[in-house]
């Protein structure tokens, strides 16, 4: 049914009627979002399912409604003024962070018959205040994960200079087709600035998840800190914050209503500093709260791992050699392994990022035996960016740019040619080549057997080479470290040229090494941060050519003529 827009109506039509039988609103916003029903109402206006009838497929969407001075007829204007400006400010917030695939996408900001609407991506899911009514109390490993999990988005958030300002669990949504957690309603998010960071302003968010400064009107990324550490708080036992608040002490006692629980000291103790009162006591950013979440591990017995020597090990790149190992300097070596020429079938039908599975020619290639190490970044480049140290772990928080820049310098220093691979020849390598077994996961359907991901790592990076190769002796494209390729982001393969389909060596989209340039590249197998759906070879993610994380490294390719 198509459900009218109108607030003195809500008359129900017919699917394939375009005026409302009742009140004679149009149905259609921008002649192809209409609305199927309401899912939600509150101050500002309603919320409504929704489909795209512009598409083939009409994907599903969400409207939001603005009627704040309906809805509240006796709002001083100044109540009004400030509505608005927060409806308008989602709009923005959420065109200016761009494509992040755990925040909804903007579609549509516009106004339709004398109203302003937003429209967005639609999540399918459950939020996690439904998920604790359903369920009850979470484990501390439950949430530990959605500690790290929310964290990793808001790493994204505030490094668009974001203040998100209204963390809390009912805008937290899992979604369904791959139980990520998605963070919505950027309706209170603030752009930080300095000057802004300095201005006492409106007090927004939850009162019972907001940060005391918040409350004050005085935001600063350490609120969504609060926020997150409150919500944390409640999922660990499944009573409202007001109620675990101790007013004269000040702080939150929620270790009484744990009914015999136990969690850890450490864990413990950051909920503590997240929910303290001052902001200097809390962590001092996303980053700092992700590496207390890292225990100091004793040292791991090395496996076999790229080569060492005083001498200088050169081979050319020929298409008699099965191996190359290039030096990176300072005794530090670099291995790379054949992958024949072949044919594959590139794709899944488990997700709608990885459709249409489509056939890949491709010619044969040298790939890295394991992602790029620290040491062999510092050999290359003179830094080492990673966030959690360790010569033999995979280098760490590099944007799609550094990966390209250490490509160019390592072509220099080798007299070859370095650089990504090509989303094809990512998958087509992690998935065995021409030696595929046809398994999920690069090299098993077991994913512990061949990675570091969230149920094995222990929350930190490992040595590569600590888990079972792939067929062709290559380790590490599941897990560890999400890997950069070179091309440009598509939602899907549908469009993807037959040329492409025909030489998957090239990649998809404008290799532009520019360092202004923020397009969407691709990222591939997952980190030890990933659910075991996203380690799987066939999963698909992206982010900014500018992004870095601690959960972003890279191999590297050597084309064979």
């Amino acid at each position: 049914m198509s459900n009218c827009l109108c607030l003195a109506c809500n008359h129900s039509n017919s699917i394939t009627t375009k005026f409302c039988s009742q009140c004679g609103a149009k149905l259609q916003i921008q002649e192809r979002y209409r609305a199927l029903k309401v899912i939600g109402q509150g101050g500002f206006g309603k919320t409504f399912l929704a489909q795209d009838e512009s598409k083939p497929s009409q994907p599903r969407c969400v409207i939001k409604q603005f009627a704040f001075e309906t809805i509240n007829p006796n709002a001083s204007q100044g109540n009004l003024d400030v509505a608005i400006r927060l409806f308008e400010q989602e709009a923005k917030r959420l065109d200016n962070l761009g494509k992040h695939p755990q925040i909804p996408e903007l579609l549509s900001f516009t106004i339709h018959e004398g109203k302003q609407y937003l429209i967005q991506e639609f999540i399918d899911g459950e939020t996690l205040e439904q998920e604790l009514s359903r369920v009850g109390a979470f484990s501390e490993q439950q949430v530990r994960d959605v500690l790290v999990e929310v964290l990793q988005i808001l790493e994204f958030v505030h490094g668009k200079s974001v203040i998100h300002r209204d963390i809390s669990p009912d805008n937290i949504i899992r979604r369904r087709s791959d139980q990520k957690l998605v963070l919505v309603d950027f309706g209170a998010a603030k752009h930080a600035t300095a000057t802004l960071l300095a201005k006492t302003g409106t007090g927004i968010g939850k009162p019972s998840y907001g940060a005391p400064e918040q409350m004050l009107g005085k935001s600063v990324f350490q609120s969504d800190l609060f926020g997150l550490g409150v919500t944390c708080l409640h999922l660990l036992t499944n009573v409202e914050p007001f109620t675990l608040y101790d007013v004269l002490e000040n702080e939150y006692q929620w270790r009484q209503f744990l009914n015999g629980k136990i969690v850890s000291d450490v864990f413990g103790k950051l909920l503590d500093r997240l929910t303290s009162y001052r902001v200097k006591e809390r962590p001092s950013s996303v980053i700092e709260t992700l590496q207390v979440l890292q225990p100091k591990a004793a040292p791991i017995k090395q496996a076999p791992l790229p080569i060492r020597s005083s001498q200088p090990i050169q081979a050319p790149a020929s298409n008699s050699s099965n191996s190359l190992v290039l030096d990176c300097g300072n005794g530090v070596k670099l291995e790379l392994v054949k992958v024949a020429a072949g044919i594959f079938d590139m794709g899944s039908d488990k997700d709608n990022y990885e459709q249409l599975i489509h056939r890949v020619n491709l010619r044969e290639f040298l790939i890295g035996k394991y992602a790029v190490t620290q040491e062999q970044y510092q050999a290359v480049i003179g830094n080492n960016p990673s966030s959690f140290k360790g010569a033999l772990n995979p280098v760490g928080k590099v944007s799609w740019h550094h990966a390209l820049a250490f490509c160019q310098k390592l072509s220099q220093k080798t007299g070859q040619k370095i650089r990504l691979p090509s989303e094809a020849e990512w998958e087509y390598a992690a998935k065995g080549g021409n030696q595929s077994k046809g398994y999920d996961y690069a090299g098993s359907n077991n994913l512990d057997e061949v990675a570091f991901y969230k149920n094995n790592s222990d929350s930190k990076p490992h040595p590569v080479g600590q888990k079972k190769a792939n067929e062709l002796v290559i380790y590490g494209m599941s897990g560890n470290v999400w890997e950069w390729c070179l091309d440009d982001w598509h939602e899907s393969y549908q469009a993807k040229p037959d040329r492409l389909k025909n030489n998957g060596n090239e990649p998809w989209g404008n290799v532009n090494s520019n360092t202004n340039d923020h397009s969407y590249r691709m990222l591939r197998g997952g980190s030890w941060g990933s659910r075991d759906y996203n380690c799987r070879s066939a999963s698909r993610n992206f982010d900014s050519a500018s992004s870095r994380s601690h959960f972003y490294g890279f191999r590297v390719v050597l084309p064979l003529l």
